[in-house]
């Protein structure tokens, strides 16, 4: 049977991804629509390639050129919050890959899940920040979230086999919290895992996107480097399989081998390990429950020299200490940590704050919030609002590390 595919954010590094995984599998899988920020030729590229029925784009005005192009066939054209609504809801999709970033995240998720389709979930926000609706609402109509993250799809793929697998659907969540003693999720540690306090001063942009295992996009790159990235995960992770924060644990693994693990009430540890390559949980993810072939490069046991472990230090990455205390605190302080984060990504990218300046600018945020228990997404988009307009201020105004 083949899977049709909506693919919300096609143009990104996931997005590009997914469509390698689309194209090396045409008998599996159908790309029903796509969307994009806006025009491009990549786009333009996709639309020629892949032949979607419909496109997203942000805004009337933003697809005139390609209205302009010649496809076969001439795709549909949708815009704005609206039109990724109605990708996500379309009755000749069966899986939505959420690509996209930020809060645009939000509502198509939330309406697919609604409207029983499955949800392939790459963005970070939609969990961090609304992880209480989203989850309750998987729940209620019984569609699956499926990790895209390699991390999340790693334990996913460890849990499997057990009576638990994806939030929504047939199994019992709450029968995780009796079997499972902890999840251990796995860090690179970044380009500056060795690096003094005193080296993270002098770090440029440069350096810190040379991650040294992954390929990735500008502001998860940064994130990687500050430990932002797992702090998230960690407030993904209690989302996504129902355990409390005290039961997720971070180890630094610098070789990006094992994905994560989990520790079972027994002592026993199921673990998944494989080339840092996010086709392999992208493919998971869409081609769940069955596992497909590829061509993708193999683990070469023999040509590993050592697999290493370490606790992360929260002295010199704070960014993991304020989103286990942001989980912990719940309500909006999860919005807040994600919102602020992205404006200090974006002021280090201008050169505006230094390196060490993201943790600081976040946590001054944070401790400046009133939090707002058990949120609506308006409440949700307040709190995001909130937090940008206030890390962008105490970036003017106070004396955060600067360039």
């Amino acid at each position: 049977m083949t899977k049709r595919i909506a693919l919300l954010g096609c143009t990104g590094s996931i997005g590009q991804q997914t469509l390698d995984v689309i194209g090396l599998h045409p008998d599996k899988f159908q790309l029903v629509s796509i969307a994009a920020s806006k025009h491009s030729e990549a786009l333009a590229q996709q639309i020629a390639r892949f032949k979607p029925l419909r496109v997203g784009l942000s805004r009337p005005g933003t697809g005139k050129l390609l209205e302009t192009m010649r496809f076969n066939p001439q795709p549909e054209y949708v815009y704005g919050a609206e039109g990724l609504v109605a990708l996500a809801t379309d009755p000749e999709v069966d899986v939505v890959v959420v690509a996209t970033s930020g809060q645009h995240g939000f509502a198509p998720t939330l309406a697919a899940l609604k409207a029983g389709k499955e949800v392939a979930l790459a963005n970070k926000e939609v969990l961090v920040m609304a992880g209480e609706l989203v989850t309750a609402q998987a729940k209620a109509s019984g569609s699956q979230i499926r990790p895209i993250d390699s991390e999340h799809s790693a334990i996913w793929q460890s849990l499997r086999g057990e009576s638990f697998i994806t939030p929504g659907g047939d199994e019992n969540w709450a029968e995780a919290n009796d079997k499972v003693g902890r999840l251990i999720l796995t860090a690179s540690g970044g380009p500056f895992r060795s690096f003094s306090k005193e080296q993270m001063a002098n770090v440029t942009v440069e350096q810190a996107m040379k991650h040294p295992n992954w390929n990735m996009g500008p502001k998860i790159t940064i994130d990687s480097a500050t430990l932002f990235n797992k702090g998230l995960e960690v407030i993904e992770a209690h989302w996504l399989f129902g355990l409390p924060y005290a039961k997720i644990d971070v180890v630094v693994h610098a070789q990006s081998i094992i994905h994560s693990m989990v520790e079972f009430l027994d002592g026993s540890i199921k673990a998944q390990l494989g080339t840092p390559d996010m086709r392999l949980p992208i493919q998971y993810a869409l081609g769940y429950p069955e596992r497909l072939s590829n061509e993708y490069p193999r683990l070469d046991f023999t040509k590993l020299r050592e697999l290493t472990f370490e606790l992360p230090d929260t002295d010199r990455f704070p960014a993991l200490r304020l989103a286990y205390e942001a989980g912990e605190q719940g309500g909006t302080y999860p919005t807040v940590l994600a919102a602020a984060d992205e404006e200090a990504v974006r002021l280090f990218h201008e050169r505006r704050i230094s390196y060490l300046g993201i943790a600081e600018l976040v946590e001054r945020t944070l401790n400046a919030h009133t939090n707002v228990a058990h949120p609506t997404l308006e409440a949700i988009a307040e709190a995001d609002s909130w937090a940008r307009q206030t890390a962008i201020l105490f970036s003017e105004k106070q004396a955060i590390n600067s360039f």
